[in-house]
C-alpha cells in the first residue's frame, strides 16, 4: 500500500513538473488585456426562440434564419484570400485586414475544437496557430465566444458531423453548414439544431446577425439577443465600439466569405456597423459577427497573419495572439463524412466508395431491402438470404428435398414427407409420423400427426391415411394381426383354462395320496388271493387223503420215554398246526387201522 502512494505521488510530481515546463516555453502568451465581451453574467438572452421570432419584422415572416445552397465549384481553387487596406470614417482612420473566399465550403471548412476533438469537453483554450497547424489548414480565423476565465466554449458548436455542445436554445447569431452543402445564418431554435432529417455538419455561434439578405440588421438582433451590460459596456456598446472584429458571411454564389480586421478595442479597428457596410459593399448577402477584440486573430499555413491586440505576458512591449476555443479552418477538400462513412477513400474530397456501396458519402448500400425482398439482408457483397431462401433476390423458396442457408442441406424426411425449408423438420403425411416420418400410425389411429382414433365396428382397424374401414391392410400389417391374434387366442384359451380350474372343487386327497392308497389296496387284494389260492390247494389234498384223518402224528421220542415233553410237544404242534396246515391233523376214524 505505501509502495502504490509513494508511486501516485510520484506521478503527480511529474505531472506539475512537466506543467510548469509547458508554461515556462510558453513565451508567447498574451496577457488578454483586450476583452471584448456581449454579456456580463452568462451568455445570451434569457427569452425563448419564440420572442425572436415575434420581435422580427413582419417581411420576414416565421422564418428566423436564412439558407443559401452553394454552386458546387470543385474545379476553382480551394480558397483565395486578400489582404486590405480601407479608411473609415473618410480618411481618419485605416483599418488592416484580411478576406478569404471559400468555393466549396462543404468540402473546404470545418469548425475545430481548440487543441482538436474533445478541446471544448475539457475546457481547453489554445491559440489559433496551434489549433490550425494540428489539423493542416490553410487558412483559420477564431470563430465563437468563450468564457475567458474557466475557457468554457460558449454556444452550439457542431465539429465535422460531431455535436460538441447544446446552448440549449439560447438565442445568438448563428452560422452552419448542413449536410447537403446549405449554409444557414441566423436564430435556431433547440428542434432547428438537432433537427436530424439534414444535420448540421459545422455550427457556431456569434453575436449579432449584421446582414440578413444584403440588408444592415444589426437593430433587429440589438433587440432579438437583448441589451445586456457586458465588462466593457452595454451590448449597444459593444456594436457601437471600434475593435478588433471577426465575421463570417456568403455572396450571391454561395461562396463562403470570412472576414478579419487588426484592432484595438476603443483606439483601432471597425465598429459593426462599419463592418456590415464593408461586408454589403463587398457583395456579401448574409453575415454574422464572430468574437473580436483581443481574440480576433488570423493564421496562414500555421503562421500568424494579423496583428493581435493583447500584450504578451513576457514582455508587455510586445503583442501576442490569444489562447482562443473554436476555430473556423479552411483545408483542401475534405470528403462529408471524413472517413467516407468507413466504406470508402476520400481522393481530392470526393468518397471513392469500396464495393457494394454508393452515394457522395459511400453510406448507401448498392443493393437495398426492395431489391432483395423481405427474406434477405444487404450487404456489401449483395443480397445475403434468409435460411429457407434462394435467389439473386431470395424470393424463391428451396427447393423440395432442401433447406439452410443457401439451400444447401438435404432433408431426410420418408414416406413422401416434407421438411421445413428453414430448420429441416419433417413434415409428415397423414398415416405417418416419427422425427423422420417413419413410422405408420399404429393400428386404431390415422391422420395427421396419427391423431385421430378409428371409428370402425368391432374395434376393427381403419386406413392409417382416410381413417376408412373398409380397407385392405397391406401384406406386413395382416402377418402382424395374425400372429397378435394367435398370441391373443393363446392367452385367452389360458385364462379361461385358469378360470375353469379355479371354479372347480378342490379334492380332499391329493394325487399322490391316491396313488398310495391305490398301491396298498392292490397289496392286500393280492395277499388275500394267495392266501384264498392256499387254502384252495390245501382242501384239494385233503379230499384225496381221508384215512389221514382219524390219525395224529407223534414223534418217536415221546414214545421213547419222554411223555411231558412230548405231550407239550404235541399240544403245541396241535395248537400250530390248527392254525397253520391241515395236513398234520390226521382224524382216528380215517387211520389206517380201519
Amino acid at each position: 500500500m505505501a509502495a502504490e502512494w509513494v508511486k501516485f505521488c510520484y506521478s503527480w510530481l511529474l505531472l506539475w513538473f512537466c506543467i510548469r515546463a509547458s508554461e515556462s516555453r510558453n513565451t508567447r502568451r498574451s496577457l488578454d488585456n483586450d476583452l471584448l465581451q456581449p454579456y456580463t453574467q452568462g451568455h445570451g438572452p434569457a427569452h425563448s426562440h419564440r420572442h425572436v421570432r415575434d420581435c422580427q419584422a413582419l417581411i420576414n415572416d416565421n422564418a428566423t434564419y436564412e439558407s443559401h445552397t452553394p454552386h458546387g465549384r470543385s474545379s476553382q481553387p480551394v480558397a483565395e484570400s486578400k489582404v486590405f487596406v480601407t479608411d473609415v470614417e473618410k480618411g481618419t482612420r485605416w483599418v488592416l485586414g484580411h478576406m478569404t473566399v471559400v468555393h466549396d465550403p462543404l468540402k473546404m471548412v470545418s469548425v475545430l475544437e481548440p487543441g482538436g476533438p474533445g478541446g471544448c469537453e475539457m475546457k481547453l483554450r489554445v491559440s489559433v496557430e496551434d489549433t490550425a497547424k494540428a489539423a493542416g489548414c490553410l487558412y483559420a480565423q477564431n470563430g465563437g465566444f468563450f468564457k475567458t476565465k474557466s475557457g468554457e466554449c460558449l454556444g452550439n458548436v457542431v465539429s465535422s458531423g460531431r455535436l460538441v455542445q447544446d446552448s440549449n436554445g439560447v438565442q445568438n447569431a448563428q452560422f452552419g453548414i448542413r449536410r447537403d452543402g446549405t449554409l444557414v445564418f441566423g436564430y435556431l431554435s433547440q428542434k432547428d439544431v438537432l433537427d436530424q432529417s439534414n444535420p448540421f455538419v459545422q455550427l457556431v455561434s456569434g453575436v449579432i446577425w449584421l446582414l440578413r439578405d444584403r440588408k444592415i440588421f444589426i437593430n433587429e438582433s440589438l433587440q432579438a439577443e437583448c441589451s445586456e451590460t457586458e465588462e466593457t459596456g452595454s451590448l449597444r456598446y459593444f456594436a457601437d465600439v471600434v475593435s478588433a472584429r471577426t465575421a463570417v458571411g456568403h455572396d450571391e454564389e454561395g461562396r463562403l466569405i470570412l472576414f478579419q480586421i487588426d484592432g484595438q478595442t476603443e483606439k483601432r479597428g471597425m465598429n459593426l456597423w462599419q463592418v456590415a457596410e464593408f461586408l454589403k459593399d463587398n457583395g456579401v448577402v448574409n453575415a454574422i459577427n464572430l468574437d473580436g477584440g483581443g481574440s480576433s486573430t488570423y493564421v496562414v499555413n500555421g503562421s500568424l497573419a494579423s496583428y493581435p491586440s493583447d500584450h504578451c505576458a513576457s514582455d508587455s512591449r510586445w503583442r501576442c495572439s490569444r489562447e482562443v476555443s473554436t476555430v473556423l479552418c479552411v483545408h483542401q477538400p475534405l470528403c462529408q463524412p471524413a472517413n467516407c462513412s468507413e466504406h470508402g477513400e476520400c481522393v481530392d474530397g470526393r468518397c471513392r466508395c469500396e464495393k457494394g456501396w454508393r452515394g457522395a458519402a459511400c453510406d448507401t448500400l448498392v443493393c437495398q431491402p426492395p431489391a432483395c425482398g423481405p427474406h434477405s439482408l444487404c450487404t456489401a457483397s449483395g443480397c445475403i438470404c434468409d435460411a429457407g431462401w434462394r435467389g439473386t433476390n431470395c424470393s424463391e423458396a428451396c427447393l423440395p428435398g432442401f433447406y439452410g442457408d443457401g439451400c444447401t442441406k438435404t432433408c431426410s424426411c420418408f414416406n413422401n414427407g416434407s421438411c421445413d425449408p428453414v430448420n429441416g423438420r419433417c413434415v409428415c403425411p397423414p398415416g405417418f409420423h416419427g422425427d423422420t416420418c417413419e413410422k405408420a400410425c399404429p393400428l386404431g389411429f390415422f391422420g395427421a400427426s396419427c391423431a385421430q382414433e378409428c371409428r370402425c365396428d368391432d374395434l376393427c382397424p381403419c386406413d392409417p391415411q382416410t381413417g376408412s374401414c373398409n380397407t385392405t391392410l397391406p401384406v406386413d400389417t395382416n402377418y402382424t394381426l395374425h400372429r397378435a391374434g394367435r398370441c391373443l387366442a393363446k392367452q385367452i384359451f389360458t385364462s379361461w383354462r385358469q378360470e375353469e380350474e379355479s371354479h372347480r372343487e378342490q379334492p380332499y386327497l391329493t394325487e399322490r395320496s391316491w396313488l398310495v392308497i391305490t398301491l396298498v389296496l392292490t397289496c392286500l387284494l393280492l395277499a388275500s388271493l394267495i392266501i384264498s389260492c392256499h387254502q384252495v390247494c390245501h382242501r384239494s389234498v385233503t379230499s384225496r387223503f381221508p384215512e389221514r384223518k382219524d390219525y395224529s402224528y407223534v414223534p418217536l421220542r415221546d414214545i421213547n420215554g419222554a411223555p411231558s415233553r412230548a405231550a407239550e410237544t404235541r399240544k403245541g404242534s396241535l395248537g400250530v398246526e390248527d392254525s397253520d396246515s391241515q395236513d398234520e391233523i390226521w382224524s382216528p376214524s380215517h387211520s389206517g387201522r380201519s
